[in-house]
């Protein structure tokens, strides 16, 4: 029988916090609340949780540091809970690598239904994460971060690319901003520039394309971010 799954609260008001946990725990789920980031930090660390429930305005290391933190190091599933004044915050949760967000104050069942569905998601993206994909001739092997070519040699890829290429191929077809690729790059400066994605794009295509002047598996949305555009075998 599977486990029910771990979602941790991070909420520093009182009554919406405990509400929420009483909640979720009628539920089925596993829930453990708390009122900082700083006291749930040794929970996540150690990687038992399979969703984080946080609320943006949190004092000391707000929503989206944690967001920034735990996207940089994890594959967690991440709802923000924000105010409906927080439209530019709500904006860049998202950009940081938050899953979803709901508004204060919410409706419990429409957050609920979230909340299974980033579960159904995160668990699909977790048994890709062990696959090995295949596309126009390519394998890559995401446990042993190898990438074989059509001709069957290895092709070296750095950390950054491999990372970069890995939140690509887990998310087919889908637009993902600088920011968010952004995000997965484990060794970035403390203050990153978008434009490295751009670089370590550059640096993919040179391996990947046929002409990398004119890319086919990784393409360009103007404005939005980068795109693969490769079919899975």
């Amino acid at each position: 029988m599977a486990r029910p799954a771990h979602i941790v609260i991070i909420e520093d008001e009182p009554v919406t916090r405990t509400t929420l946990a009483e909640y979720l725990t009628s539920h089925g789920y596993t829930v453990t609340a708390f009122d900082s980031a700083e006291r749930a930090e040794a929970m996540l660390d150690s990687d038992r949780a399979d969703l984080l429930l946080v609320d943006i305005t949190l004092d000391g290391k707000d929503g989206l540091q944690i967001t920034r933190e735990q996207r940089a190091r994890s594959d967690i599933g991440i709802i923000l809970t924000t105010s409906l004044s927080d439209d530019v915050d709500r904006i860049v949760g998202l950009e940081l690598g938050a899953d979803d967000y709901v508004c204060k104050p919410f409706n419990r069942r429409e957050l609920l239904a979230r909340i299974k569905n980033l579960l159904r998601r995160t668990e699909v993206q977790r048994r890709l994460s062990r696959q090995t994909l295949r596309f126009h001739g390519f394998t890559f092997a995401f446990a042993t971060r190898q990438l074989t070519g059509p001709d069957g040699h290895p092709i070296r890829l750095t950390r950054a690319e491999y990372e970069v290429l890995a939140e690509l191929l887990r998310h087919p077809g889908a637009v993902l901003s600088r920011e968010r690729l952004m995000t997965v790059i484990t060794h970035r400066q403390e203050h990153p520039d978008t434009r490295t994605v751009d670089v370590i794009i550059r640096r993919l295509r040179t391996k990947l394309e046929e002409d990398p002047g004119a890319p086919r598996l990784i393409t360009t949305a103007h404005g939005e971010g980068y795109v693969f555009t490769a079919t899975l075998d």
